[in-house]
């Protein structure tokens, strides 16, 4: 499967959750893995961007389609009462 199809495979899974919680696991190199829970705030052709609160200031994180296919981002989606992880594969 090309590698453009599969980065619209995952914007389409992340589409329906604007606006939605999420948890996010990244792993930024070098042992250092941040964890942070956030809202998608919007998707672009490229990237997804997530709102987070870090102690009394709102910031924006942005990642790209690719993190998530090469498992660099964790995306793990609060609908409800259940837990979403959003991956290359499907849900």
């Amino acid at each position: 499967m090309s590698a453009k199809r599969v980065f619209a495979e995952i914007k389409r899974g992340l589409e329906p959750f604007v606006g939605n919680k999420i948890k996010l696991k990244a792993n930024r190199g070098r042992r250092r893995i941040i964890e942070k829970i956030g809202v998608l705030e919007n998707i672009y052709p490229n990237i997804f961007v997530v709102c987070v609160d870090e102690k009394q200031v709102k910031r924006r994180i942005s990642f790209t389609y690719a993190d998530i296919l090469t498992d660099t981002v964790q995306v793990t989606v609060f609908d409800g009462d259940k837990n979403i992880r959003i991956t290359a594969d499907g849900f």
